[in-house]
């Protein structure tokens, strides 16, 4: 992103010069000596104790989602904030946070605080709209907006105003006398975070005493609130599924409770068959139309019933897509074994009778072309074009095969472009044969990525971007198979991708197992909703819960914030994929993953998305209608501090008393009238579903 903003400025001739002319803080009659000597005035009197500079700290246990810079802006250039330079500082982004233990030797806490001009200011950034090219989006990215917080044993201490690209940096002067604990915010003033660079600006102590050191946040023991769930049998998982005319049909009823287990399907339509040990629905639907077919489990200790409408049209993905993908715990090393251990753990940890389904490959199953690897070379294409694997994956039909036959799915990864991001070979100009060589294998779904792309080289108009994808798109619509299809493009794709016929779209950068990621990912999709719905939603990448590393290292979130993770993306009805080693879950994810009435939550047939109710400081209400009238509400805390959350039934058009269930413990909590107020862990969530009473 810092080499587009270099390149906007060389293009319409903008230099710091300009930026200057046009900063609000010049706008307002301040000068930039003026700046010079306030700060220089400022320093002189801190001979108080001993200066210990900020920069100077270890930042090992600093959360954030890409590390501080010390003495440099975020962007690896020197600090400039509204054209004055700082020799020592720290350069963050939004979102970071920093926990001091002063150590009781930390008088006072200064600096200088504000956005890095590497940031295109508002202003100058309002005047390039116009000469950008019709539908051309990318200074949309270039937000440059901040809050910085100082909090000293729990107290807010200071805050600054909202910091914006182009204003004069902020002095701050804190007084730490007995404050044993500091904690340093830095938090994003827009939903949107790509480009808050954001400068601790000359920021030191005042130490008459030990120095202060970066520590990590308050540890955190698992605490599993799912309930074990019942030997009685209980349908879970999607209660609406999607299937085109003459394309193989496989739907298994996802159901909890003791084995042995048997399945009937009333009214099940012509052309499909049910295995009744398995639950498997297989076989062919030849015409349009909607079918309620009623489903029952039946075992030793009782029977269940449940309707699941088939819907047989144009439209695939009618609740978001559950499985797994191999990317964010296997990476570059995939191969066969990782995937057929996959299907089987999603069968044996009993992950599949809660709905999980997809078994999805991610790059570096294709040839490499620039590899001397011997398992990765080869020819890219057949004598026909049709692509090739690499010998990772020797038979990839007898692998997908061996997916169906747990009643899964398979998932297969490739790109626009003439490479893949790890730069094996890609679908450009090869669309048609993939799409063909993807429904010969078996496969069920698509991850279409977006490098090495050849196509956008005319113009960077919205039609330009959309050819990739549209092309793909069609391709997968010829063919005799079901194919999910979903875009991984960071760029503002949402608000046209369902144009192209994708079914999903990413909306974020990718995430990591940190808390700045999934704060920075999750909270910014207010607004999104709109677009979001029964075949096509909104995609806030991967869960990072589980072990990750290729099954050697935990996740780095805490218990809270694995709950806010999962939490938010059921109320967002983004796609669910687990991205851990699933031969090595524990019953603190497990418990995570396996909780059906949160997973309802995502999987609800109405297909709304949550939209943001009500934020207050670091507080904030989400909220979801479902299909059956209740709402779903998340309570969530993104402070560093425990919280009261409170939603008021107004806000969400409700009136009488209403039943407040907790969906992680699965209870009732109680009768309320007018609102419902919860104290929330820091970095936590409470999801609550509301009904009216004695419904």
């Amino acid at each position: 992103m810092k080499n587009i903003v270099i390149l906007l400025c060389a293009l319409f001739g903008l230099n710091r010069t300009v930026d200057a002319n046009l900063r609000p803080g010049v706008l307002n009659g301040e000068t930039g000596k003026e700046i010079v000597e306030t700060i220089h005035g400022f320093q002189e009197t801190d001979q108080q104790g001993e200066v210990v500079l900020l920069s100077s700290l270890k930042m090992d246990e600093a959360l954030c989602t890409d590390r501080p810079m010390s003495n440099r802006s975020f962007g690896g250039q020197p600090i400039l904030i509204s054209g004055q330079k700082f020799e020592s500082g720290l350069g963050t982004h939004a979102r970071t946070v920093l926990w001091v233990n002063l150590q009781g030797g930390s008088q006072r806490f200064t600096a200088f605080v504000g956005i890095d001009d590497e940031v295109v200011p508002r202003i100058v950034r309002d005047e390039l709209r116009s000469a950008f090219l019709k539908g051309y989006d990318e200074y949309k990215k270039i937000n440059g907006r901040a809050v910085f917080q100082i909090y000293g044993d729990g107290k807010l201490l200071w805050k600054s105003q909202v910091m914006q690209a182009g204003m004069p940096a902020q002095k701050v002067e804190v007084d730490l006398s007995g404050v044993q604990t500091m904690v340093m915010i830095t938090s994003s003033a827009a939903d949107a975070v790509e480009f808050d660079h954001a400068d601790w600006a000359d920021a030191k102590f005042i130490v008459t005493g030990v120095k202060p050191i970066v520590i990590a946040p308050p540890k955190e023991e698992k605490f599993i609130l799912t309930p074990k769930s019942s030997p009685k049998p209980q349908i879970n998982g999607a209660r609406v599924f999607g299937v085109r005319p003459g394309s193989p049909f496989l739907f298994t009823i996802a159901a909890t409770g003791d084995r042995p287990m048997n399945f009937e399907a009333k009214k099940l339509p012509q052309g499909l068959k049910l295995d009744q040990a398995t639950g498997q629905i297989s076989g062919v639907l030849k015409t349009k139309g909607e079918w309620n077919v009623t489903l029952r489990a039946t075992n030793s200790l009782g029977v269940t019933e449940r309707i699941l409408r088939i819907v047989c049209g144009n439209t695939l993905a009618l609740t978001p897509p559950m499985g797994w993908n191999s990317w964010n715990v296997f990476s570059r090393s995939v191969n066969e074994s990782h995937v057929r251990a996959a299907a089987d753990a999603m069968v044996n940890s009993g992950l599949i009778n809660h709905g999980w389904n997809y078994i999805n490959i991610d790059d570096c199953w294709q040839i490499k072309h620039s590899s001397k690897d011997s398992m990765l070379v080869g020819k890219p294409r057949d004598e026909n074009g049709m692509i090739n694997t690499n010998k990772k994956f020797p038979d990839m039909k007898a692998l997908c095969d061996y997916i169906h036959s747990k009643g899964l799915k398979a998932g297969i990864y490739s790109s626009p472009g003439l490479y893949t991001c790890q730069g094996h070979t890609g679908s450009y100009q090869y669309e048609g044969k993939d799409a063909q060589r993807y429904a010969e294998w078996g496969f069920d779904y698509l991850k279409y990525d977006w490098c090495y792309n050849q196509y956008s080289t005319k113009d960077v108009s919205l039609y330009e971007q959309r050819i990739p994808w549209a092309t793909m798109a069609e391709a997968l619509s010829r063919t005799k198979r079901d194919m999910v299809f979903s875009l991984s493009e960071t760029l503002d794709v949402w608000p046209w991708a369902k144009e192209t016929g994708a079914n999903c779209w990413r909306t974020t950068g990718d995430i990591t197992d940190t808390w700045a990621s999934i704060d920075g990912i999750g909270f910014t999709q207010n607004g999104r909703e709109i677009v979001a719905g029964p075949g096509h939603w909104n995609d806030c990448d991967m869960f990072v819960v589980g072990m990750m590393g290729g099954g050697k290292s935990p996740s780095r979130l805490t218990p809270n914030e694995q709950y806010t993770h999962i939490s938010l993306w059921s109320l967002l009805a983004s796609p669910m994929l687990i991205g851990c080693d699933m031969t090595k879950l524990d019953d603190f994810t497990l418990g995570l993953l396996t909780n059906d009435e949160v997973i309802e939550v995502n999987q609800d047939p109405l297909g709304k998305q949550a939209h943001r109710i009500s934020k207050d400081e670091n507080v904030e209400v989400w909220a979801k209608k479902m299909e059956d009238g209740t709402v779903a509400v998340g309570l969530f805390n993104r402070g560093e501090f425990a919280n009261a959350v409170k939603v008021n039934w107004s806000q969400l058009g409700l009136n009488g008393t209403q039943t407040v269930r907790d969906l992680w413990r699965q209870k009732d909590v109680g009768n309320f009238s007018e609102s419902y107020t919860a104290s929330v862990a820091r970095h936590g969530a409470m999801l609550i579903r509301l009904r009216p009473e004695g419904k």
